[in-house]
């Protein structure tokens, strides 16, 4: 049907090659791009169909639009670094290519991260006649479509709005990273900041703490409130919000790490001289910690992730939970990844696939709440995250 194009061989653009090789009828080529071509050599080979691999560099944008009108693919599924959204959208209008991504665009001399740089984008990509789907990973990306089903299916008005992200996985490592230690430390490290009444309140990072029991026996976590970027878009999608909060479960050594970490200056991200050399701290950190692609094998334990929302219904209030877990060794089996790489690129291949068939082809720049989310919440049951819908009447994070 179609031609896709990935940029990024990490361990997400491991996940999404698999997942698109997949479905041939839909994805009938498929280019890998990334800076290294080993990485993409290295992973097209484990592919039982052809995969041409290219070496591009995602910060230039001439080698970008080069790639693109050589290979002319329908879309570009950008699972680079997010520093390298904009050029990527760049040379996707340049091209004439619907683009969609997993994360938003986060500048790399600043630790901040949110989607006005890539909303701006709106009449180009209108006037273009093109698609631009951003966060179409799993969070974001399948909670919006979490979200987007209970307030479409089961509420007239949403409240509140809790994302809890908890990975009950151990891989044994005393520090290591699910996915780019580099995205991961300086979204962690960043100020909190939740909705509350009309308005983000801006807390310090990790500073509110809750216990929380996942079901089927997954386990109690700690989980911590964070932010995360989704809470930017659906907060204005569904203005009736009074309260939207992200959790994500973090253990103790994890925490300590992190905090020694920081007090010695290793997740800095401005540059420092050392023996006449230019070095960011956090890059040389993640030089040092285990690359997440490689934590397929040892791994062991669930994921649970998903969103309550409290409404009305009728005149009633009422709380659901809709959720999905995920087993790292399951994930491991199937495509070589933990369950972290394997939950975002599962979304990213179903979102591709909605593009490509046209069920989502809408010119200008969307997240994934402003689309229809019934077939995308079908095919992650048919293409492995099969998700669950619960009461939670008695669901509390206040004490």
């Amino acid at each position: 049907m179609s031609k896709v194009m990935i940029i990024g061989a990490g361990g997400v653009g491991n996940v999404v090659v698999q997942k698109v090789a997949q479905l041939p009828d839909v994805f009938t080529e498929i280019v890998l791009a990334s800076r290294t071509l080993a990485k993409c050599d290295a992973i097209a080979q484990n592919i039982d169909r052809p995969i041409k691999t290219v070496a591009v560099d995602a910060d230039k944008v001439p080698e970008l639009v080069a790639l693109l009108l050589r290979e002319k693919p329908l879309l570009v599924i950008n699972v680079a670094l997010p520093y390298q959204d904009l050029t990527i959208m760049d040379a996707c209008l340049e091209a004439g290519v619907h683009y969609m991504d997993t994360a938003n665009y986060e500048p790399l001399e600043t630790a901040k991260f949110e989607y006005s740089w890539q909303w701006a984008y709106q009449e180009k990509f209108a006037k273009a006649g093109l698609t631009a789907l951003l966060g179409s990973g799993f969070d974001p990306g399948a909670t919006n479509m979490f979200t987007a089903y209970l307030a479409k299916h089961y509420f007239d008005e949403i409240h509140e709005l809790d994302i809890i992200d908890v990975n009950g996985g151990d891989h044994g490592y005393p520090f290591a990273t699910n996915f780019n230690p580099e995205i991961n430390i300086r979204e962690v490290t960043a100020p909190c900041r939740h909705w509350q009444d009309g308005e983000f309140i801006t807390t310090e990072a990790m500073s509110r703490k809750a216990s929380f029991t996942c079901p089927e026996e997954v386990g109690t976590f700690n989980i911590y409130r964070m932010y995360h970027e989704e809470l930017e878009s659906l907060t204005q999608h569904y203005p009736t919000l009074r309260r939207a909060q992200f959790w994500m479960s973090f253990g103790e050594s994890y925490l300590k790490h992190l905090e020694v970490l920081g007090n010695v200056g290793m997740t800095g991200i401005e540059a420092i001289d050392f023996q006449g050399t230019k070095i960011v701290p956090i890059q040389f950190l993640k030089a040092l910690l285990p690359d997440p692609s490689t934590l397929g094998p040892r791994t062991h334990g669930r994921t649970c992730i998903g969103c309550v929302v409290t409404g009305i219904k009728d005149g009633v209030e009422k709380t659901l939970y809709l959720y999905q877990i995920k087993d790292h060794q399951d994930c491991y089996k199937e495509v070589g990844s933990q369950a972290i790489s394997y939950t975002t690129g599962v979304p990213a291949m179903i979102g591709a696939k909605m593009i490509v068939q046209g069920h989502w082809q809408k010119p200008g720049v969307w997240n994934m709440e402003q689309m229809d989310p019934d077939l995308f919440m079908a095919d992650l049951n048919l293409y492995g995250l099969p998700w669950h819908l619960v009461e939670m009447n008695d669901f509390n994070l206040d004490h």
